[in-house]
């Protein structure tokens, strides 16, 4: 790069001069251009205040360390999950979509846990719901419903205790087999 080019300290100038022998790296370090692209891309959002406050006394070198480190980021992504991205992934990735008998099991573990909560007495049911369900926290229910929280903390230990010895009670039982005359709802 020369020395005397005006618009070497700008942002544009070291776009300028190093977007394709970046580019070139980065494919090189990634086996695809696609990918070389984006983490050029990201290299350069991440190196872009640097270069207008002008912090960086070396930018080129600051571009070409973080895109490398982004890089080989994504490599270590792509070794966690190597089908979580590119086209193959849409052919070799196993479907998300449950089946049919993971379907009919979820829909009566739901149907089990409903009855189970219905079961619970009414300030069990209650704090177990606004804790679980509304997300509120014991100090928010004791608020709402105007109970100490102690009594709160008490009435959820016992709805998860209730709840889980009625689970484990429904999980022992033998599972119902529909017959060909059972239709099953979607």
């Amino acid at each position: 790069m020369p020395e005397d080019r005006p618009d070497r300290g700008t942002f544009a100038g070291l776009y300028r001069t190093t977007v394709g022998p970046l580019r070139r790296y980065l494919t090189r370090l990634l086996g695809n251009a696609t990918e070389a692209q984006d983490v050029a891309h990201d290299a350069y959002i991440r190196v872009y205040p640097k270069v207008q406050d002008k912090s960086a006394l070396k930018p080129e070198a600051v571009l070409y360390t973080t895109a490398r480190r982004l890089a080989i980021n994504q490599l270590k992504r792509r070794s966690i999950a190597p089908f979580a991205s590119g086209p193959a992934a849409v052919e070799t990735a196993a479907s998300v979509t449950p089946g049919v008998a993971q379907q009919v099991m979820a829909r009566q573990e739901l149907h089990d846990l409903e009855e189970a909560i219905a079961e619970l007495p009414q300030g069990c049911r209650t704090v177990l719901l606004l804790r679980k369900v509304e997300l509120l926290s014991h100090q928010e229910i004791s608020d709402r419903l105007g109970i100490a929280i102690s009594t709160v903390e008490k009435q959820h230990a016992r709805a998860l205790r209730l709840l889980r010895a009625a689970l484990t009670a429904n999980s022992d039982r033998p599972a119902a087999t529909p017959t060909h005359d059972t239709e099953v709802s979607s």
